[in-house]
C-alpha cells in the first residue's frame, strides 16, 4: 500500500501547499530528508483561527489546528518529492502562541503527531519539540515544522 492509498482509505485529501507569507519556499530537499518551512492552519487560504492557546483558543481547538497544520506540511513535502517518496518522519516541530500560564503545549501538538501515525503507522514514529511562544505569524495558535526522510 502506498501513502496515497493510506490517505485514500483515511478520507484524507492533500490541501494545495500554503502560499509562503514571506521570502521563502515551502519545503527545500537535500540529500535524503525533506525539511519543511513552519506551516500554519491555513485552509483554503485563510486562516482558521488567531489567537493564543490558554485564552482565545483552547487547547482541543488548538489540537485541531495542529492538524491541520501538519496536512499543509505534508502537502509541502508531496510537491517537493512526492508523499508516496516518504521513508520516515524524523522530526516534528511544533510552535503554540500560548497565554500566559498555559503548559499544555505538548498536548496541542499530539493532533500533529497522532495523524502522522494513523498515516505513516511505525514510519511516522518521530522525534518531537513543542515550544510555546508569545507569537506566531499574523496572529496563528500553532506552526508546525516537518522533517522526513525520503527515497
Amino acid at each position: 500500500m502506498t501513502w496515497t492509498d493510506r490517505l485514500a482509505e483515511l478520507g484524507i485529501e492533500l490541501p494545495g501547499v500554503a502560499a509562503p507569507l514571506a521570502a521563502y519556499v515551502p519545503a527545500v530537499r537535500t540529500g535524503s530528508y525533506v525539511y519543511t518551512a513552519g506551516q500554519l492552519p491555513f485552509v483554503s487560504g485563510e486562516l482558521e483561527a488567531t489567537g493564543k492557546v490558554g485564552a482565545e483558543v483552547s487547547p482541543e481547538e488548538a489540537k485541531k489546528y495542529a492538524r491541520t497544520s501538519i496536512l499543509n506540511a505534508l502537502a509541502a513535502v508531496d510537491s517537493v518529492v512526492g508523499i508516496d517518496n516518504v521513508v520516515r518522519v524524523v522530526k516534528v516541530v511544533g510552535f503554540v502562541a500560548s497565554a500566559e500560564g498555559f503548559t499544555g503545549q505538548p498536548a496541542v501538538i499530539n493532533g500533529a503527531s497522532e495523524l502522522l501515525g494513523e498515516i505513516f503507522g511505525e514510519a511516522g514514529i518521530h522525534a518531537r519539540s513543542a515550544v510555546g511562544v508569545s507569537e506566531l505569524p499574523i496572529g496563528a495558535p500553532v506552526e508546525i515544522e516537518l522533517i522526513v526522510e525520503v527515497k
